[in-house]
């Protein structure tokens, strides 16, 4: 006898298989409307028209990824031209933790990739201009329900989820540990920069903002979040692979 599966699906052996471990989106369900809960609130409709064409440097979109019960939390940072990422450490999802690790992240940028910020309508955002204040970086805030208006960011989350799956306890996970998989992502050559990986990119920006031949550096995961810009480096092949190699594949679940 012959046992044919609904249509439109799979078995849960195969599902696992995919890229993101799922086969489509689940309906959102109701929930307390939290909109225009955030103070002087930006809105990015007046954000400036260069940062669409992804040309110009120094645009970052931001998120805040949830561990088990949302008891833990780890942001992340996406700068929009070279697809460089950041991920931050956090105590919890709290507005004072947002402020402390985003300001802090930032803060290790050079001035000219450290313009704005895009996020969503979180409310660990609701001290938005203390961030603003402490790293002179302009927020404005996405439409809800558009996960869209922050593409890099959605793009990006699908893959560090691969190494910090849904339902995990994030506590866990240290700086460093984060470094890795940040490392990792940004050594991965991307068909969109003609197969160059975000560091390379990211250096290119740098040294033309500063005139200079100058480039971002990173021979291990510990220097992710404040990366030297007074050496060069040609490729993501010139990293040491063979010594980080290992242990970042070890992160992934």
């Amino acid at each position: 006898m012959l046992y044919a599966l609904p249509v439109g699906e799979l078995r849960k052996e195969q599902i696992v298989c995919l890229r993101q471990g799922k086969t489509t989106r689940k309906p959102r369900t109701g929930g307390v409307d939290r909109r225009n809960q955030i103070p002087e609130m930006v809105s990015i409709h007046v954000r400036p028209p260069e940062i669409e064409d992804r040309l110009m440097p120094g645009y970052w979109e931001g998120d805040l990824i949830n561990g088990k019960a949302n008891a833990s939390a780890v942001g992340t940072l996406v700068e929009r031209t070279s697809g460089y990422l950041m991920l931050v450490k956090m105590n919890d999802a709290t507005a004072t933790s947002a402020v402390e690790g985003f300001s802090a992240a930032l803060n290790r940028m050079p001035l000219a990739v450290r313009k704005s910020m895009t996020y969503d309508q979180g409310r660990e955002m609701v001290r938005h201009a203390e961030i603003t204040q402490k790293t002179g970086v302009a927020i404005y805030f996405c439409d809800p329900h558009s996960p869209w208006q922050r593409g890099s960011n959605e793009s990006i989350s699908g893959l560090i989820r691969q190494y910090l799956p849904k339902g995990t306890d994030l506590s866990v996970y240290s700086q460093e540990q984060l470094d890795a998989i940040a490392y990792e992502l940004n050594i991965r050559p991307c068909k969109r920069f003609d197969f160059k990986c975000p560091i390379e990119v990211m250096t290119e920006v740098v040294a033309k903002q500063r005139e200079a031949p100058v480039s971002i550096q990173q021979p291990c995961c510990t220097q992710l979040l404040h990366p030297p810009f007074n050496v060069r480096i040609h490729s993501y092949r010139d990293i040491d692979t063979q010594r980080y190699g290992p242990r970042l594949w070890s992160l992934r679940k």
